[in-house]
Formats: structure tokens, C-alpha cells, sequence
């Protein structure tokens, strides 16, 4: 069994949370996402910024290990990047400074509204159980250690039945999959929604 990534300080974690919450690296990793790989002047050009603007915010996602530079393709003054395999699960809000939890909530309302807008496009998308589109909702009840015991095996089915960008078959799209599970309050259970 190999060792994950070293575990991130406090400052570590707000400086993460700051960046990912900032609305232009926000698009950099979006068009690295889609399109695989950029230098700054791709980006200032798509982006309608500047390439100085754009060269800055490419090292700042370099040294937060978000990018890296491709070295076969960089050359010179010409850098280009190409996003990194990413993972982080926040911790317990309890365990944060206040700083980082400012951070963490600021880059969490962010993704809300992303969450919120894809949320309306599965429904708007939605072409029957066999279309790309997909939205269930379901409810079960389980014990704590049930609960994480299928976060665990939904991780495994998403390593499973996922593919990385270069290692997509033909005919693969990126997909969007969002999961949340929230008890309800204690006495308060109406039954079990299913469906979309």
C-alpha cells in the first residue's frame, strides 16, 4: 500500500481554497480541463486577458501543484501547461482557523452555484434512463460507518468505470457528477424520494 500526498497545513489549505475561489484561475483550470493544454498567451487570447495577467496566475497554480509545466513542449520564454490529477476532501470546519474557514466557505458558495446550474441542466437535459444526462435521487437508512463505507465504494466505481483525459476511449465526454448525503434531523423523516 503506497502513502497519499503529504497531509496540507492550516495555511496550506487557505491558500488552496483562496486560489481555487479566485474567478480567473477558476477559468485557467477550466479551459486546461477542456482543452488539455495552454501557454499564457492562449489564454490571455481566449480568456480576453492579458498574457502577463495569465502568466502570473499559470505559476501561482504551478506552485500549488494544481498544473505543471509540459517540458517537451515549453521552450524559451514559451511555457505550456497541462492540469495535474487533483483530489481534496476538506476537513472538519471545527479543525479550521478562522481564516481557512472564511476561505473554504467563500470557494464553497462558488461551487454552489456551479452545483446549482448543473443541477438545472441535468433536469433540462434529461432524455429518459439510457440519455448522457442522469439524475436520481434516493433515500435509504444507514448507519454512519454504512454511510462511509459506500463513500468508499463509490470512489472505487468511479476509479473503476472513469477514465483520465488521456486515457478516454473514443466516444468519452467529460461528465459532471455531483454527490451529497445529508441525514435528516432526527424525527423528521417523510419517507423515501426516488426518482428525478
Amino acid at each position: 500500500m503506497t502513502d497519499g500526498p503529504p497531509e496540507m497545513t492550516s495555511l496550506e489549505r487557505t491558500a488552496l481554497y483562496k486560489s481555487l475561489g479566485n474567478p480567473l484561475r477558476r477559468r485557467i483550470l477550466d479551459y486546461l480541463g477542456r482543452h488539455g493544454e495552454a501557454n499564457s498567451t492562449v489564454l490571455a487570447r481566449e480568456l480576453g486577458e492579458s498574457s502577463g495577467t495569465t502568466s502570473y496566475h499559470l505559476r501561482k497554480l504551478a506552485e500549488q501543484r494544481l498544473i505543471e509545466e509540459i517540458p517537451e513542449k515549453s521552450g524559451g520564454r514559451e511555457r505550456w501547461w497541462r492540469s495535474m490529477p487533483f483530489s481534496h476532501t476538506t476537513p472538519d470546519p471545527a479543525a479550521m482557523t478562522p481564516e481557512e474557514y472564511a476561505a473554504a466557505e467563500h470557494l464553497a458558495l462558488l461551487k454552489i452555484d456551479v452545483d446549482t446550474e448543473l443541477f438545472r441542466r441535468a433536469h433540462q437535459e434529461y432524455r429518459g434512463p439510457e440519455g448522457w444526462a442522469q439524475v436520481q435521487r434516493n433515500g435509504s437508512w444507514m448507519t454512519k460507518g454504512e454511510l462511509l463505507a459506500f463513500m468508499r465504494e463509490y470512489h472505487a466505481l468511479l476509479d473503476r468505470h472513469g477514465h483520465s483525459r488521456e486515457t478516454a476511449p473514443e466516444g468519452a465526454r467529460p461528465v459532471n457528477m455531483r454527490f451529497y448525503a445529508v441525514p435528516e434531523p432526527v424525527g423528521e423523516w417523510n419517507g423515501e424520494p426516488t426518482g428525478p
